[in-house]
C-alpha cells in the first residue's frame, strides 16, 4: 500500500523538531514510501534544503508549511484574544501554489507576527490557488470546535475552507497519536466527511524519526521552554507516537477508513513544485544616457585604468580587456556595476570602504573600478581564482565599510532598488558539540560540574563532533563506557548535536533583486525590523539571487577617525590610499611586537611570530596572515629560516623558483598552486582553479584523474602535463604530492593582500600618529578590559590618559598635549543629550569658571543628581580647584537649589532684588580631600576605569618575579564567533592551564551550593582589565580571610575556557600580594623521598601530583641510589596545606618536604 505523511515537522521546527532533514528522508526510503512533505511550524527555512534531500533519494518531495491562523484579521494584536492561533496544513500544488504560499507566510512574519508568525482568511483568499490545505491536528480550527462540542460551527467553518480553496484541494485531516481528545474527535470527522463531500486524510504529526527517539525530542522542548525533564508543569508529549510510522502502520491505524490513506498518495502526486537552480535573477543596472551596460562599463574600467597606471602597457590592456570579456560573457556585467555603484556613493558620501576582501582583489577591472585598492598585477594576483570562465558561478565581492556607515549604505541600495527588492539574509545558531552537552545537561538536571567536566573534554575545533570527540579523549570514552548518567548526557546530546538552535540575521548578507524578493523566497522580519529572507546565503545564491556581503569593519572607523583627529591637532590632510607602503619605521614597529589595535596582529601569538619574522615587505605580512592558522603554521618554521638564510633555499624544479620565490620557497597561497599547475603541467587558469578546488575537497575519484593530467596530461591532449613539458616523473610526483599536502590549507592571497593593507594602514598610524591614533582606538570600543589594555599600551609608549574634564572633554577621546584626553560618554549615568547640550553650551558661552556657573548655565538641559555626582566621582571638576569631597557635600543641596529658582522664575515669583542682586559664589565646606583609596574606588565607579592611578599600578615591575601571565592573557585567550560562542585562539592559553594572576580583588560575592557549603565569586583586576575568579568551597574555607575586597592578591588558578561564556579563572590557592613578593625572594620546593626509581613509583607521582598543579617546582629524592631529579613542569605544586596533607598520607609524614 501506497502511503505519504503530510504533516512532518523537521529541525528546522526550531527546538521542537528532532528530525534532521537527512536522516528523515533516508527513513522514508527505508521504510519503502516514496513521496514526503515538509510541514514545518510557520516558516520554510528548510523547503529546499528538503527538496534537495529528497531528489538525492529518490524520493518526491511536497512543499509546504503548518501556518497559524489568526482568530481575527492578521493586524489584531490583543493579548488573550489575538494570540490564541489555530493550525492549518498548507501545501503548494504546483509552482502557483508556491508562489502563494511564500507570500502567505512571509505575510505571517511580517504583518501578523504576534507571538508567532500569523495569517489570517482574508490573506489565505486572496492567495489561494495552487493550495491544498489540510485542517491540522487538534490545534486547527475545525477539530477545536469538535472538541468544544460545536459540530455545527465546525461543520460550517469546513465548508468556509471548502469554498475558497475549492472543494478538492480542502481535507479534514485525522490522526491517532492514542490522545483522548484525537479519539473523541474521529467519529465526527468521518460525519463532517461524509455530509459535506470534503475528503479525509490520515496523518501522523511527525516530530522524531522513531519511537524510541522520542526521549530526545522531549528534551529538546524542555530547552526550548528552559525546563528541566523532571519538571511536572511543563508542556510535553502525552505518547510517543510522535514518528514516522510506517504504511502499514498508518493502514492498520486508519484500517476503518482505507480513503484517508490513499488520499495522502494522490495529494503527493497532484504536488509538484520544482526549484530552479539554473536562472540567475540579477537586477539589471540603470544605465545613465541610455548606453548599453557593456559599454558603460568598458569606459568605466579605462578611465579607472587610467587613474591607476601610468602609462597604461599593452600587458594591462590585453588583462583588463581579457577580463571584461569574462565578465560579459558570464552575464555579470551589471553585478559589477552595482557594486560600483553603491561603492563610488559610499565614497562620494564620506563613508570609508576597506580595500577590498577575497578573491575579488585578483581582478584588475575591480581594482580600476576602485571596488578594491590592491593592485593585482603587483602582487601577483589571479583573476582566475575570482571568476573562472570554465567554471559558471557567481561572483562574491564582499566590501567592509565603516560600521557607522553601513547602514547608510543599505538605505542607499534600498531606495536606488526598491524596499521590497532588498533584504538581509538569515542564518542559523546550531547545537554544536560542547553548547549541545550543556543545553543536554540543564534539561536532564545533571549537576553542573559533572556537565561542565564532560564539556571541556571534548576538544576544541570547528568540525568537532561528540562522536570524534569519543575517539580522541580516552577519558570521556571511560567516562561514557562506565557511568550511566554520562551516557544518558552524550547519547541524547549526539542525538540533538548539529540541530538548528535559533535564527538569527547574518552579520553581512544582502540580496538584490529585479523583482519583489517574496517573488523568490520566504521573508520575515528580523529584531532591528528589517525584511530578512527565510533562507540562507548558500540556498539564496543557489536560487540564482544576487547576494552581496555588506561587512562592518571597526578598524575601518578607526582609521578614519585617526585620520579627522590628525587633521585637527596638526593640520595635516591625510589620505591613507597615498601613504609610503615601504616604511622603514612602519616594519620596525611591527617586528617589535607593540601591535596592540594593529588589525590582525593583536593576539599573542601573532605578536611573537612577527617579532621573529622580524617583516620588512608588505609581502611578509601578507605570507604572515596567510601562514597564521592551523594547517599553514607547520610552514612557520621553514619560512623564517629560508627569510633569514635565502642560500638554504632549495626548489624541485627551476620553474618553480620564480613562483615560490616571494615566499621563500614555501608554498603559501593558494595562486601559486595554479600558477605552479599552469606553469609547470600546462593547465590553463581557469582548469587549474578546478583541479585546486577537487584537491581542497579530497574527491578521490577525482584527484586519482588530476594526479594522472598533472603528470602525464589529460587523454584530450588539453592539458600536455609534467612530463611533456621535460619535467621528469620523480620530480613531478613529488611536486604534485606536495601540492596535494598542502592545497587544502594554501591561503587566498587575494584576501590576505586586502587584510594586509588594513594591517599596514594601522601600523602606520600607530607608529606616525600613535596619541592621534591609539584615542581613535580606544573611542571604537565599549569593552572596558579592551579599554584598560590600550590604555596599559599607552602608558608604556609614554602617552598619558586624562580624567574627563567639564571644559576640555568631548563626547569621545580626544588628544590633548600628547595625552589622551576621557571623553564625557565615559562617565556612567551622563547622558547623550547632557553631553550634547555641555558641549554646545561650552561652545556658544566659553568654559565652565565655576561649579556654580556650570549649575546654573547646565540647570534644565538634560542634567540630574546621577549625572552630576559621576562627573564630581571621576574628576570632571579637578581642574576648577575644588576638592571632590566638598563637591560632594554640596552638589544635591546646589542642584534642589537651582530647580526651586527655576520653579520660582517660572511661576513669576522673583523679587525686585533678585533680578539687579549678582547671586554670591558658593561656599564649600572646609573638610579634607577623599583618600586615594576612596578616590580610586569612586572612579572605577563612575566609569570603570582609574584615573588617579591604580591599585596595581607600583607593582607592574615588582610582580614579573611571580608571573609571567596577567589578566589579559586570559581575556585573550578566546575569540567569540558570530554565534556568540568562545573558541581558544591559536598560540594561547588553553583550558586547564595554570598559573598565577597578580590583581586586586574588587567585588565578592559568595553562593551557598546544594549540598549548603559556600563558594565565592570574586572580580579580580589588573593594569590590563579584570576577570570573574570562582573560588570553590574547599578552596574558600581555606583562604576566606585573605578575599576580601580591595586586597591586592596572587592568585594560582586554573584557567576555564567555555564555548557559552567569557574565560574565567578557578583559584587553587591565594596569598597577599606583598607577602608572595617577599616569599618569592626564596622560592620553595617540593621535595618527596622514594624507596627507588621504577615505573609504578614514578607513575604514582604523576597520579597524584596532577590534581595539584602549581608553580613550585618538585624533586624527587631516591634512597637507594641518593640521586636526585626534577619532575616535568606541568607536575609543579600549588603548595596549599590541604594538598600537602594528601601528600603525606600517601608517601609518608617524613617523605614530603617544603623548603
Amino acid at each position: 500500500m501506497q502511503f505519504c505523511h503530510l504533516h512532518t515537522h523537521t529541525e528546522y521546527s526550531l527546538l521542537d523538531g528532532e528530525a534532521s532533514i537527512k536522516k528523515l528522508v533516508a527513513r522514508v526510503k527505508e521504510l519503502g514510501m516514496d513521496s514526503c512533505a515538509i510541514t514545518d511550524h510557520g516558516s520554510m527555512y528548510g523547503v529546499v534544503d528538503f527538496y534537495r534531500e529528497a531528489k538525492s533519494q529518490g524520493i518526491h518531495p511536497v512543499i509546504g508549511c503548518e501556518v497559524y491562523m489568526a482568530p481575527r484579521s492578521r493586524f489584531d494584536k490583543v493579548h488573550d484574544i489575538d494570540n490564541k492561533t489555530s493550525h492549518l496544513i498548507l501545501l503548494a500544488e504546483n509552482q502557483r501554489g508556491y508562489k502563494n504560499l511564500i507570500k502567505l507566510v512571509s505575510a505571517g512574519y511580517i504583518d501578523g507576527f504576534y507571538y508567532k508568525p500569523r495569517i489570517d482568511f482574508e490573506m489565505l483568499k486572496e492567495h489561494s490557488e495552487g493550495i491544498i490545505a489540510l485542517s491540522a491536528c487538534i490545534a486547527g480550527e475545525v477539530p477545536k470546535a469538535l472538541l468544544r462540542g460545536d459540530y455545527d460551527e465546525a461543520k460550517k467553518i469546513a465548508l468556509k475552507y471548502a469554498e475558497v480553496l475549492g472543494k478538492d484541494n480542502y481535507f479534514l485531516e485525522i490522526q491517532d497519536h492514542g490522545l483522548s481528545e484525537q479519539k473523541r474527535i474521529i467519529p465526527d470527522m468521518l460525519r463532517l466527511s461524509e455530509e459535506t463531500g470534503i475528503g479525509l486524510v490520515a496523518t501522523n504529526d511527525i516530530h522524531y524519526l522513531k519511537k524510541e527517539d522520542a526521549k530526545y525530542q522531549d528534551v529538546l522542548m524542555c530547552i526550548q521552554m528552559e525546563k528541566k525533564v523532571d519538571d511536572p508543569d511543563r508542556m510535553k508529549f502525552e505518547t510517543e507516537e510522535f514518528y514516522i510510522k510506517s504504511p502499514e502502520e498508518m493502514a492498520s491505524l486508519f484500517e476503518y477508513v482505507p480513503q484517508a490513506i490513499e488520499n495522502t498518495e494522490k495529494i503527493a502526486k497532484r504536488c509538484n513544485v520544482d526549484f530552479d537552480f539554473g536562472t540567475r535573477h540579477l537586477p539589471a543596472y540603470a544605465v545613465p544616457g541610455g548606453k548599453d551596460a557593456f559599454e558603460y562599463l568598458c569606459e568605466l574600467c579605462q578611465s579607472g585604468l587610467e587613474k591607476r597606471y601610468s602609462p597604461v602597457s599593452d600587458e594591462l590592456q590585453k588583462r583588463l580587456d581579457y577580463e571584461l570579456g569574462v565578465i560579459k560573457s558570464m552575464g555579470f556585467v551589471d553585478y559589477f556595476l552595482i557594486v560600483w555603484d553603491f561603492i563610488h556613493f559610499a565614497k562620494n558620501n564620506g563613508v570609508m570602504v576597506g580595500p577590498g576582501r577575497g578573491s575579488a582583489a585578483g581582478s584588475i577591472v575591480a581594482y580600476s573600478l576602485g571596488i578594491t585598492t590592491v593592485d593585482p598585477i603587483k602582487y601577483g594576483l589571479i583573476f582566475e581564482r575570482f571568476l573562472n570562465p570554465e567554471r559558471v558561478s557567481m561572483p562574491d565581492i564582499d566590501i567592509d565599510f565603516a560600521p557607522n556607515g553601513r547602514q547608510k549604505i543599505i538605505d542607499y541600495v534600498v531606495e536606488k532598488y526598491g524596499e521590497g527588492q532588498v533584504a538581509q539574509i538569515i542564518t542559523f545558531g546550531t547545537m554544536k558539540a560542547k553548547l549541545a552537552i550543556r543545553d543536554v545537561g540543564r534539561a536532564l538536571d545533571i549537576p553542573y560540574a559533572e556537565v561542565d567536566k564532560v564539556a571541556k573534554l571534548v576538544p576544541f575545533d570547528l568540525k568537532m563532533t561528540i562522536s570524534k570527540a569519543l575517539d580522541i579523549s580516552t577519558e570521556l570514552h571511560a567516562l561514557y563506557e562506565n557511568d550511566p548518567q554520562i551516557k544518558e548526557l552524550l547519547d541524547t546530546s549526539m542525538a540533538l548535536e548539529g540541530l538548528p538552535r535559533h535564527a538569527s540575521t547574518h552579520a553581512a548578507g544582502v540580496v538584490i533583486t529585479s523583482e519583489p524578493i517574496v517573488n523568490y523566497v520566504p521573508l520575515q522580519l528580523n529584531s532591528e525590523n528589517f525584511i530578512t529572507t527565510q533562507f540562507t546565503k548558500d540556498t539564496v545564491e543557489n536560487l540564482g539571487l544576487l547576494k552581496m556581503d555588506f561587512l562592518g569593519l571597526r578598524n575601518l572607523t578607526v582609521i578614519e577617525n585617526a585620520v579627522k583627529i590628525i587633521k585637527c591637532t596638526r593640520g595635516i590632510d591625510l589620505n591613507m590610499d597615498e601613504i609610503d607602503y615601504d616604511c622603514k619605521e612602519v616594519y620596525e614597529l611591527i617586528s617589535s611586537g607593540n601591535t596592540d589595535g594593529v588589525f590582525q596582529l593583536e593576539s599573542a601569538g601573532m605578536q611573537s611570530f612577527m617579532q621573529e619574522l622580524k617583516p620588512d615587505t608588505l609581502e611578509d605580512v601578507i605570507a604572515g596572515i596567510a601562514l597564521y592558522r592551523p594547517g599553514p603554521m607547520e610552514q612557520i618554521p621553514r619560512y623564517i629560516k629560508s627569510k633569514k638564510n635565502p642560500k638554504t633555499i632549495k626548489y624541485k624544479h627551476p620553474l618553480l623558483k620564480n613562483i615560490l620565490d616571494v615566499t621563500y620557497g614555501c608554498m603559501v597561497y593558494q595562486e601559486q598552486v595554479l600558477e605552479i599547475v599552469r606553469t609547470l603541467a600546462g593547465y590553463s587558469l581557469g582548469k587549474a582553479d578546478s583541479m585546486r578546488r577537487v584537491i581542497s575537497k579530497k574527491k578521490a575519484d577525482q584527484m586519482v584523474i588530476e594526479r594522472k593530467n598533472f603528470i602525464y596530461g589529460s587523454d584530450d591532449g588539453d592539458i600536455p602535463g609534467c612530463i611533456k613539458n621535460g619535467i621528469d616523473e620523480q620530480t613531478a610526483i613529488s611536486i604534485f604530492d606536495e601540492i596535494n599536502d598542502f592545497a587544502n590549507y594554501a591561503f587566498n592571497k587575494s584576501h590576505a593582500a586586502a587584510y594586509a593593507f588594513v594591517t599596514y594602514q594601522t601600523a602606520y598610524l600607530k607608529t606616525f600618529y600613535p596619541v592621534e591614533y591609539m584615542a581613535s582606538l580606544i573611542s571604537s570600543i565599549d569593552d572596558l578590559d579592551k579599554i584598560n589594555h590600550y590604555i596599559a599600551n599607552c602608558k608604556e609608549m609614554g602617552i598619558d590618559r586624562l580624567p574627563p574634564d567639564v571644559n576640555k572633554s568631548e563626547d569621545t577621546f580626544t588628544v590633548e598635549n600628547n595625552s589622551i584626553r576621557f571623553g564625557l560618554s565615559a562617565v556612567k549615568n551622563v547622558g547623550r543629550a547632557m553631553i550634547l547640550n555641555l558641549v554646545n553650551e561650552r561652545k556658544n558661552n566659553g568654559k565652565f569658571k565655576t561649579f556654580s556657573d556650570f549649575i546654573d548655565r547646565m540647570a534644565g538641559q538634560d542634567m540630574n543628581k546621577r549625572a552630576l555626582e559621576g562627573l564630581i566621582s571621576c574628576g570632571a571638576f579637578d581642574s576648577m580647584g575644588v576638592k571632590r569631597s566638598q563637591l560632594l557635600a554640596v552638589y544635591e543641596k546646589a542642584l534642589d537649589g537651582t530647580a526651586r529658582a527655576a520653579r520660582d522664575n517660572v511661576a513669576g515669583q522673583m523679587s525686585l532684588f533678585d533680578t539687579i542682586e549678582e547671586q554670591s559664589e558658593m561656599q564649600f565646606p572646609n573638610i579634607d580631600e577623599l583618600d586615594k583609596k576612596t578616590m580610586l574606588k569612586m572612579e572605577k565607579q563612575s566609569t570603570g576605569l582609574y584615573f588617579s592611578g591604580h591599585p596595581m599600578e607600583e607593582y607592574t615591575d615588582k610582580i614579573k618575579k611571580l608571573t609571567k601571565y596577567n589578566i589579559s592573557d586570559v581575556l585573550t585567550s578566546v575569540h567569540k564567533d558570530e554565534d556568540g560562542n568562545y573558541h581558544a585562539v591559536e598560540g594561547g592559553l588553553k583550558d586547564g592551564d595554570m598559573m598565577i594572576i597578580c590583581a586586586a580583588i574588587a567585588s565578592r560575592k559568595n553562593k551557598t551550593t546544594r549540598s549548603n557549603a559556600q563558594m565565592a565569586f570574586l572580580n579580580v583586576e589588573d593594569v590590563y582589565g579584570s576577570v570573574e575568579c570562582i573560588v570553590f568551597p574547599k578552596v574558600l574555607n581555606e583562604f576566606s580571610p585573605l578575599l576580601q575586597e580591595d586586597n591586592l592578591v596572587a592568585i594560582a588558578c586554573r584557567l576555564s575556557i567555555r564555548e557559552d561564556e567569557a574565560p574565567k579563572i578557578l583559584m587553587q590557592s591565594v596569598q597577599l600580594l606583598d607577602e608572595a613578593l617577599m616569599a618569592k625572594k626564596e622560592p620553595k620546593r617540593l621535595y618527596i623521598q622514594l624507596e627507588t626509581r621504577n615505573d609504578e613509583n614514578l607513575k604514582n607521582v604523576e597520579k597524584y601530583l596532577s590534581p595539584y598543579q602549581g608553580d613550585m617546582e618538585v624533586r624527587l629524592f631516591f634512597k637507594d641510589t641518593r640521586k636526585m631529579s626534577s619532575v616535568p613542569r606541568r607536575l609543579w605544586f600549588n603548595g596549599t596545606e590541604n594538598a600537602i596533607y594528601d601528600l603525606k598520607n600517601i608517601f609518608g609524614e617524613d617523605n614530603v618536604k617544603i623548603k
